[in-house]
């Protein structure tokens, strides 16, 4: 595939503060990548001027091949070819659903208005409600108009601001996959920003996590959860704790749960001390198990209960276990590991 857009060496700061700093990254052809990070860590600021909405002080920005910036020559957001959806939607509450779809297709002919119009109330199952006004539709039809306006045109990129920010937990996750296989059946190459991880995992073909202006990571979700390439993006990335180990060779680390096999090398000196990252689905439950550990806490949800689980030495580490096995706080419950990426860090 073709590149679609290509972010190269951007860096960008707003009255003398940091925003970003050396930001590279490019985004395929009919393509879904997500900038993902906590509040305040560039993520929105770069879908901006992606747009056209920021100016950079470094770098440049490539799109289908054109560059459309860099620092003697900015194309104005309205020539980019983009489209944008807000948080808020931002759709005109004085048109129907149908006149607000095709605002942007002006300079079309009637035919092409229709066909694509049509095309589109189908895609977003919009059909009932065509002749509707905003304030009359849920926030998930709301956010449908808005995708489906956005993307009338057939922009050469299509940007989503926290896409799913406005809308109930329970919709966001249904809402995200019935977007995907839209955008992906209509070809559209897709940067959205957020900082919720199921979100980005739901949409996302490729993931980059952000913090403090910097792009620490540029990754499939798989290889963010099993192979993150920092501390930092360990730690963002799902849940689990860190326990402290000592390398054996370049399989094998061992812990105070256990000696840790990885299916992989890796590249840490025999004998250094390391931190080792234990997520949730590490630790199995185990009737049969000599391994022991004490419940400290437990949250239902729903298929499964994430049990805080504390061993003998005070170490407290997550296990998910199938709820059908309900044990209470302060009671024993036998686990084993089972770790097929081993996931470990240098101690400083």
């Amino acid at each position: 595939m073709d590149k679609a857009i290509e972010i190269k060496n951007i860096s960008l700061s707003i009255e003398g503060r940091s925003i970003l700093e050396d930001v590279s990254f490019d985004v395929r052809d009919a393509e879904i990548a997500c900038l993902l990070g906590p509040s305040g860590c560039g993520k929105t600021t770069m879908l901006r001027f992606i747009a056209g909405l920021e100016r950079q002080d470094k770098g440049e920005v490539w799109i289908k091949g054109v560059q459309i910036s860099d620092l003697t020559h900015h194309l104005p957001t309205e020539q980019r070819h983009i489209g944008m959806v807000f948080q808020d939607y931002a759709l005109f509450p004085h048109m129907s659903v149908r006149d607000n779809i095709i605002f942007g297709l002006k300079n079309f002919n009637t035919k092409i208005v229709t066909q694509r119009l049509d095309e589109l109330v189908t895609l977003f199952s919009l059909e009932k409600h065509i002749n509707k006004y905003p304030h009359s539709l849920s926030g998930g039809q709301q956010q449908r108009v808005a995708l489906a306006r956005a993307m009338a045109p057939r922009p050469g990129v299509l940007l989503l601001d926290e896409p799913f920010a406005s809308l109930d937990i329970e919709l966001r996750e249904q809402i995200a996959s019935e977007l995907r296989q839209i955008l992906k059946y209509d070809g559209t190459t897709t940067i959205m920003v957020s900082h919720n991880q199921l979100e980005a995992f739901a949409m996302a073909d490729v993931i980059g996590v952000m913090n403090d202006g910097h792009l620490l990571q540029w990754d499939s979700a798989f290889d963010l959860y099993h192979k993150p390439k920092t501390e930092v993006v360990a730690d963002f990335i799902g849940e689990g704790v860190f326990i402290s180990g000592e390398v054996i060779n370049n399989r094998e680390v061992k812990t105070e749960i256990g000696i840790i096999q990885s299916a992989v090398t890796h590249e840490i000196a025999i004998g250094k001390k390391v931190r080792v990252l234990i997520r949730p689905d590490d630790i199995l439950h185990d009737d049969n198990s000599d391994m022991t550990a004490r419940v400290r806490d437990k949250a239902f949800r729903g298929a499964e209960f994430l049990y805080t689980l504390e061993l003998e030495s005070g170490l407290c580490i997550l296990s998910l276990v199938p709820s059908h096995h309900d044990h209470p706080i302060n009671g024993p419950i036998g686990i084993r590991l089972e770790i097929d990426h081993l996931v470990i860090f240098a101690e400083k």
